[in-house]
């Protein structure tokens, strides 16, 4: 099992006949991995104790929450209320958690047939969204009731879509096939 340190070291190797880079820096790289869970109306603040202590796990940093920036009546949502955590991993934590999350945490989703190439947005980025956080083996022994989802997304330097997908299938991201 290759790392993903290992394998971002190559990509300039891989990648450089496909799309002519004469320099190692002109091969796109992972530059940070963006985590987030929203917590919508939960009001209980153990629940919220729970996300954000999960997530810490999870990631392996504290998760800072994110308050609402404007107030929306009809959601009955005031401006400053927490809606959500989120944490930004970047270096060693950013290569550790890439690992867990391609050789751990995907195989353990049920009926897994890959991730979809679409969720490559025009600037390279790459977003996941995950049902269930007991994927993550940190938390696998844990209360079933309290299940929640999260959003990761993978922010890298790539300038269009085919450098992404490149670059996230030489890391081992398992991306279904081209149609």
């Amino acid at each position: 099992m290759e790392t993903v340190q290992t394998q971002l070291k190559t990509v300039f190797d891989a990648c450089k006949g496909q799309f002519g880079y004469k320099n190692v820096n002109q091969a796109p790289t992972i530059e940070k991995v963006v985590v987030s869970v929203g917590t919508g109306r939960v009001d209980d603040k153990a629940k919220l104790a729970l996300i954000q202590d999960r997530l810490a796990l999870i990631t392996g940093q504290k998760a800072a929450p994110r308050a609402a920036r404007q107030s929306i009546a009809s959601f009955k949502l005031r401006e400053g209320e927490i809606i959500g955590y989120q944490v930004t991993l970047r270096g060693q934590r950013k290569l550790d958690f890439l690992n867990k999350l391609i050789h751990m945490a995907i195989p353990q989703t049920r009926d897994f047939r890959g991730l979809k190439i679409s969720s490559i947005d025009e600037m390279g980025n790459y977003t996941i969204g995950i049902k269930e956080h007991t994927i993550f083996p940190e938390t696998a022994d844990e209360d079933i009731r309290d299940v929640f989802g999260m959003s990761i997304t993978i922010v890298t330097t790539a300038k269009t879509k085919a450098e992404a997908e490149a670059l996230l299938r030489h890391i081992g991201l398992p991306l279904q096939k081209a149609k």
